[in-house]
């Protein structure tokens, strides 16, 4: 097996089982807190694992720039190993929750490296097929993994849910070994200090979207610690997350852009089944197909995106997509009792379609608009905008549609709120600026296998 392949088959593993995972435990949890008891820290193990993944990807990415792809990738391999052996063996929900998180730092050591690997393979036209696949892995897994779980509890035990990546993940570290890297690591101190600041800080700033109390006082807590991280970071010569891509006129923009579209609408999958199954009582299974028309637009936009950042540059297809984005936003804010499968599965295609194409095209221009040796923290420090923006945008729904008098009139409210996040998400993606004509700036990948 060549070293192409053989890499493409390890980062494919990899996103598997860390993307099942964020999804598998949703239809056996029930079952895991009644054996194990501690219903209190129902919301923990999922928590857990979404807090840590989220905080270290972009630590992770900064790594892979010092150090090299191969070596941070394959502990973040060996790190879910453990995690989910733990996880599988766990004799109390503190213990889950605790493995959980442990399983979550592998999970955020893995999942940058299918984007920043790609960026070391492939040239710029060929990264939007190759990003379209691994999109389509993950829609594979969200309708998959709860699916799998249930097979689990049902024919065997719940802990086959956490035992079924060893395998996985011991062929995963096979596959890599033969891999030859490309990236010649810039090597520099740790910016040990600042990543504690950073993780400390985002992790308060989580802890915001799953307490019932204090809220206001994480929140502040990690805002101000997220001020000492970036007047700390201004002092380093080897900063966590270098200040040009914070200065980066481009970057900037792109990773705001990424933030607010993610805050206002993708979301969306998580309430849309509630709807179709209260509402225009569809059975779970439909309500989830329906969630497939995102993943069907998403494929789509994102195969020929890399073609067409050479073609017509980043800012017109960032526009192009949000305003694809403001459009479904529209429609989900039209949404009411009348409407049924259809409508929503246009609504997903469209939203698909835009993040798709937005996501993609941001993924490629952090890459091709940093310098080598920071192309690993620019492209999971716009993942994690992304993400980030995920976390509050889902929270600030969930605490619409539960203040709601009706569940209707919540869904009402939710979704105007991302109409109008959809709208703040056009309106920055017209202060995107090309650095150079229509594919401007991008440059081939520095080396090929």
């Amino acid at each position: 097996m060549n070293s192409r392949l053989s890499v493409m088959v390890s980062i494919v593993l990899a996103m598997l089982v860390a993307s099942m995972d964020t999804t598998i435990m949703n239809t056996t949890m029930p079952i895991i807190a009644n054996e194990l008891g501690g219903f209190s820290l129902y919301a923990w193990a999922f928590a857990s694992y979404m807090i840590t993944t989220t905080v270290l990807s972009p630590i992770a990415g900064r790594l892979s720039d010092l150090f090299g792809r191969k070596k941070v990738f394959s502990f973040g391999i060996m790190f879910f190993f453990i995690g989910s052996l733990l996880c599988g063996l766990s004799q109390s929900m503190v213990q889950l929750v605790v493995f959980r998180a442990l399983q979550g730092v592998g999970a955020g050591f893995m999942m940058p490296f299918p984007a920043i690997i790609a960026g070391d393979l492939f040239p710029v036209e060929k990264r939007g097929k190759i990003q379209a696949f691994f999109t389509a892995m993950w829609g594979i897994s969200a309708v998959l993994a709860p699916l799998l779980g249930s097979l689990f509890v049902e024919y065997a035990t719940w802990r086959w849910i956490f035992y079924v990546n060893i395998p996985i993940c011991l062929l995963s570290l096979l596959t890599l070994l033969p891999y030859q890297e490309v990236y010649e690591p810039k090597r520099a101190a740790v910016d040990y200090m600042g990543a504690a600041l950073f993780a400390a800080a985002i992790s308060l700033l989580l802890l915001v979207t799953v307490v019932e109390r204090g809220q206001w006082w994480y929140g502040a807590a990690g805002a101000l610690l997220l001020v000492a991280f970036y007047y700390f970071e201004k002092r380093q010569p080897s900063p966590l997350v270098p200040l040009s891509l914070v200065h980066h006129r481009t970057l900037k923009w792109m990773n705001i852009n990424g933030f607010v579209s993610c805050v206002a609408l993708f979301g969306t999958s998580s309430y849309i089944p509630l709807f179709l199954q209260n509402v225009a009582h569809l059975s779970v299974f439909m309500s989830g197909v329906a969630l497939l028309g995102s993943s069907v637009g998403w494929m789509i936009a994102a195969v020929p995106a890399g073609k067409w950042i050479l073609r017509y540059g980043y800012r017109l297809l960032l526009i192009i997509g949000n305003v694809l984005l403001v459009v479904s936003g529209l429609l989900l804010a039209l949404l009411n009792e009348s409407h049924g499968f259809w409508y929503v599965f246009f609504i997903m295609f469209l939203q698909g379609l835009s993040f798709g194409l937005t996501s993609t095209v941001g993924i490629i221009g952090s890459q091709q608009l940093a310098d080598a040796h920071e192309k690993g923290i620019a492209t999971s420090f716009f993942m994690f905008c992304r993400n980030i923006g995920t976390a509050i945008g889902v929270t600030v729904m969930g605490a619409l549609l539960a203040q709601a008098p009706t569940f209707i009139t919540g869904i009402h409210h939710l979704f105007l709120f991302g109409f109008i996040g959809s709208i703040v998400a056009l309106a920055t993606s017209f202060l995107i600026r090309d650095q150079a004509e229509a594919g401007g700036n991008t440059r081939k990948p520095e080396g090929t296998v």
